[in-house]
């Protein structure tokens, strides 16, 4: 499941964001002020930080530019009431990857988060042991060779890749692979696992709840 870390100091606009994005089947861990945030990411590793700008103690953008420089590359949402040029500069240059404006909307966010998770998968070339996920192309190598899985299997092994070692579930499946015009089919689910497992047998079935690819370093 996919982490991702709020802060923001609203306790109320905190609950709303929180209790929406779990809706969405993320897994929110949120706080209040920036050393809490700071404090959790030294325990977990996360997905995506979701960060207010003005807060207690320091800024949100004091916070990033502290974790940038120690080498924390998450990727990085800010939300803010600001909205003069200077302070989205300033967010930028700490290393922000973007940036939205209060009020927020709720459903734009949730597009912005996938947007730039995607974005963030997308650009990488994913070794898991012997094989190489090119998840630019699509396409899943073996010694330069490339392997035919299908489309869907193949975007079935990026959610389980995204998850990170966490489950997916049969439902974020059935909602990722098909439209809202298709009908999804479980047992085609179970076929894109029974082929992914022919490369990656660490695919793990959780009865009843979902998938998950255990890999080292995920």
């Amino acid at each position: 499941m996919i982490k991702i870390l709020l802060l923001e100091d609203d306790k109320l606009f905190n609950e709303t964001i929180e209790d929406f994005l779990e809706e969405e089947i993320f897994e929110v861990f949120s706080v209040l002020d920036p050393y809490s945030a700071m404090e959790l990411t030294y325990k977990f590793k996360f997905d995506l930080y979701l960060f207010d700008v003005n807060l207690p103690y320091e800024s949100g953008f004091t916070l990033l530019k502290q974790l940038r420089e120690a080498g924390d590359k998450t990727p990085t949402i800010f939300l803010t009431s600001r909205n003069d040029k200077v302070s989205l500069t300033e967010g930028f240059d700490v290393g922000a990857d973007d940036y939205m404006k209060k009020p927020i909307d709720l459903d734009e966010l949730l597009l912005r988060i996938r947007a730039l998770l995607r974005r963030q998968l997308r650009d990488e070339k994913i070794k898991l042991g012997e094989y190489i996920v090119d998840t630019q192309s699509k396409e899943l190598y073996h010694n330069g060779e490339v392997i035919k899985v299908g489309v869907k299997a193949f975007e079935l092994l990026i959610l389980l890749l995204k998850a990170k070692g966490e489950v997916v579930t049969i439902q974020s499946i059935e909602e990722e692979l098909w439209s809202s015009s298709e009908e999804a089919s479980l047992g085609s689910v179970r076929v894109y696992v029974t082929t992914l497992k022919k490369y990656f047998p660490n695919i793990e079935n959780i009865r009843g709840v979902g998938y998950r690819l255990k890999f080292q370093g995920l």
